[in-house]
């Protein structure tokens, strides 16, 4: 018997192939049980390198000649992206698809037939047909992948029937399953074993923390309106404008929808792309592209648009009409910061997007248990924007069924960001009105806001007053306040709506406008002290904020080397036909313009690059870091060819 890989291999592969030095959290764990030949499950957040957990297994078992890797992948643009990326590596990887022209598919085959490939991908419905799986018999399989597993599962928020049948493909050959999601509540996980037959596979699970991920909700009935508060969030984003960065993607439920507010953005003076299912495919291509390319910034979108999508710089994902699951959301908003830079996730709410839901889950034959459970996943979407707690511990609870102790100190609830013009979510409330705390109690409110060192939310201000824990409540005093805990004995909603009676009334006065505060009328807001001898005034303790925040920049964007870089590879993904981060990732470009390598050794070790792309790129990049490294040279550095793109380059 043919003694099994190890972990140690897979490390080799991770280093020598991909560039990075060791596996994230879950991916080893996930690896090991494959290569020790078990079938394994892998919930893994959205962007957190579930991709990996089959691809390293697929390489090492090819290399030992154990076979093919077959993926089942549900969308033909994820398998592209897939495949595309793998052969930028130098990886023997293929495809199987609708879209192809047959000579390709022809070729594909006979590639698959003769042990060429290491992973191959096809679809659900492929896989499924019996002509497919008697290939299959013919030739080696090593490893099986259902990537997006919930679509087995009609408790999931996008199944699809062919997948039911994929467990049959354990009757044709003798290899290990993976299966790969990231959005399953334990229910859906239970009917994905199930359904393909791992009864007793490795379940590999971590936390839902994307500590990146700034979630909020807004509750906005007019379309006028919640077109406002779209451009409002495109502007705090920075996206807008020559000198912007990132990019944005907002989800509309309808394609009538979709057309309206990429129409109202573009009016705007924004750069709008926008896709749906309606639109031809060259069109959809089209759109797809210049997003990708950064030729439009923003996108419009219907779910059609994002399975797979795998850009490392959306820094705003907007849902302009209320999706049909938590799971949904869950899945395209976790597509906003993959880079591991700070991105806010927006869910505009109304219960008229509810009703659009149930319309358009209607049509074709359903059964009374599938309306049941897309009653149920509306009912926990509508939980999940009307309940006043921590957005991240609804959606851990919503997975896990676990209560997330703490509060996560950056979604709208707990920095008390929530809008007082967010009025559907409390509409129920004004029907049966609050009762005002007595005139004793709202002195306490007032004498504790007397206290406080700065400005503070209404919502932290109640949840001190009533004896909160949440770490926010550090800030500014709330913990240390003599008064913290005297109003324990109120329910919170009766002490905001004291909070508001008394700000109506002129004993308290909001200030800021981005996010509004309580304080005292006329109360100074005190300041640090200034530093004597300063010219300016400035002080030390805000000098060094303003080095530390120009560092922070530099690090976020890098210097003249990544700018250069980033306008390279543009260059070279125009010309290979690929998108920019096949050639290299963002996190690559900064650490070039961290390291500044010297030869082609030292480009080796920057994690992320990988041997392939140094061979095919190396020359050019250390051109680039010669032509922009930092050190202080004799005559000036030339500035106005570098502002305008990178140096000239042989291979390009």
């Amino acid at each position: 018997m043919t003694e099994r890989a190890s972990l140690g291999e897979a490390r080799e592969v991770l280093s020598e192939v991909f560039g990075y030095p060791d596996f994230r959290l879950g991916q080893g764990e996930a690896i090991e049980a494959i290569l020790a030949r078990r079938d394994t499950l892998v919930l893994l957040p959205t962007g957190l390198g579930k991709s990996l957990c089959y691809q390293l297994p697929a390489l090492v078992e090819a290399r030992r000649g154990m076979g093919t890797t077959i993926v089942v992948s549900p969308l033909i643009a994820l398998m592209q992206d897939q495949v595309g990326a793998l052969v930028a590596r130098g990886i023997a990887a293929g495809s199987l698809h609708s879209n192809q022209e047959d000579a390709d598919q022809r070729e594909g085959v006979a590639q698959f037939l003769r042990g060429e490939l290491d992973l191959l991908y096809v679809s659900p419905e492929r896989a499924a047909k019996a002509s497919f799986r008697r290939m299959m018999a013919r030739t080696p399989i090593a490893l099986i992948a259902i990537d997006e597993a919930h679509c087995v599962s009609q408790w999931g928020h996008d199944f699809r029937r062919d997948y039911m049948l994929l467990s049959e493909l354990r009757d044709v050959v003798e290899a290990p399953m993976i299966a790969l999601t990231a959005t399953a509540t334990p229910i859906v996980l239970e009917e994905i074993k199930k359904r393909l037959g791992l009864e007793s596979a490795c379940v590999v699970r971590t936390g839902f923390d994307r500590p990146n991920l700034a979630f909020a909700v807004r509750a906005i009935r007019t379309e006028k309106a919640r077109t406002e508060a779209t451009l409002v969030e495109i502007d705090k984003a920075g996206i807008r404008g020559r000198s912007g960065c990132g990019r944005a993607i907002v989800y509309c439920s309808t394609r009538k929808v979709t057309e309206r507010v990429a129409k109202a953005l573009r009016s705007a003076g924004l750069r709008v792309g926008h896709y749906h299912a309606g639109r031809t495919r060259l069109a959809r291509e089209r759109a797809q592209r210049a997003f990708e390319q950064g030729r439009t910034r923003v996108l419009v979108a219907t779910n059609a648009f994002g399975m797979g999508i795998d850009l490392p710089d959306i820094r705003l994902i907007v849902h302009y009409q209320t999706p049909g699951s938590v799971e949904a959301y869950y899945q395209e908003a976790g597509r906003a910061g993959r880079d591991g830079d700070p991105a806010r996730c927006l869910m505009l709410f109304g219960r008229a997007d509810l009703a659009t839901q149930r319309r358009l889950s209607q049509g074709g034959t359903t059964s009374a248990l599938l309306e049941e459970r897309r009653e149920d996943a509306l009912g926990a979407i509508e939980r999940y924007a009307m309940v006043p707690r921590c957005r991240h511990g609804a959606l851990v609870s919503h997975f896990s069924d676990e209560e997330e102790e703490g509060a996560c100190g950056r979604c709208d609830h707990c920095l008390g960001e929530l809008a007082d013009d967010d009025a559907e979510v409390y509409e129920d409330a004004r029907a049966h009105p609050i009762e005002i705390l007595p005139e004793d109690a709202k002195d306490v409110i007032v004498s504790a806001v007397g206290r406080l060192t700065r400005p503070v939310g209404r919502r932290n201000l109640a949840q001190a007053l009533r004896g909160g824990k949440a770490k926010t409540l550090s800030r500014g005093g709330l913990l240390t306040m003599p008064e913290y805990g005297t109003l324990g004995d109120y329910p919170e909603d009766a002490v905001l709506a004291s909070i508001d009676e008394l700000l109506r009334v002129g004993r308290l006065e909001k200030t800021g406008r981005k996010y509004p505060t309580v304080w005292i009328p006329g109360k100074p807001v005190r300041t640090r002290s200034r530093t004597r001898g300063s010219a300016t005034g400035d002080s030390d303790v805000d000098a060094g904020m303003s080095r530390r925040s120009t560092s922070a920049r530099s690090r976020r964007y890098g210097g003249e080397i990544a700018r250069a870089l980033d306008n390279y590879r543009r260059r070279r993904a125009r010309a290979l036909g690929w998108k920019t981060y096949m050639v290299f990732q963002k996190n690559v470009m900064l650490s070039i313009d961290r390291e500044e390598p010297e030869s082609l050794e030292a480009l080796a070790r920057i994690s992320g690059l990988g041997p392939a792309k140094v061979e095919r790129f190396g020359e050019d990049i250390l051109e680039i870091v010669r032509t922009y490294q930092r050190p202080i040279r004799e005559s000036a550095p030339p500035r106005q060819r570098r502002l305008r793109g990178g140096p000239p380059s042989s291979h390009s």
